[in-house]
């Protein structure tokens, strides 16, 4: 098996290495072993894309909150799609309220492994302000 796609490049980057570890992290604890989620494969697939090839977070971080969104959903804690935000403050606020679901329906007894991720990249995005 050869590589034929790679991400790596994008890992020394601070804010791309931290939305990247907090996506596969928080897909890797949320998610069943051995359980297929096409429509989440995809997304994430389509996530990594826009972090590794969007100029600036501000392009990626829609999708990411539209992510978790489709993650609770798939995984049945409902949940309507996120509307935009019109400034960064309004999605670093819905940034907030969708971690507060994250931690208490998926992440509760996992919370300090797979949440610290999460914060790590809220510590981040809070500088691009």
């Amino acid at each position: 098996m050869e590589l034929t796609h790679s991400r790596g490049p994008w890992l020394g980057e601070p804010l791309a290495a931290a939305a990247i570890g907090w996506v596969t992290a928080l897909t890797t604890a949320a998610l069943p072993e051995r359980q297929a989620y096409p429509s989440l494969y995809s997304a994430l697939s389509g996530l990594l894309d826009a972090i590794c090839h969007a100029p600036s977070a501000r392009g990626w971080l829609p999708g990411l909150l539209a992510y978790e969104a489709l993650l609770l959903r798939e995984l049945g804690y409902g949940g309507a799609m996120p509307e935009a935000a019109e400034d960064h403050a309004g999605e670093l606020a819905r940034f907030d309220a969708t971690g507060a679901r994250l931690e208490r329906y998926l992440l509760a007894d996992r919370r300090g492994d797979v949440m610290g991720a999460r914060s790590m990249l809220r510590q981040r995005l809070a500088k691009i302000g």
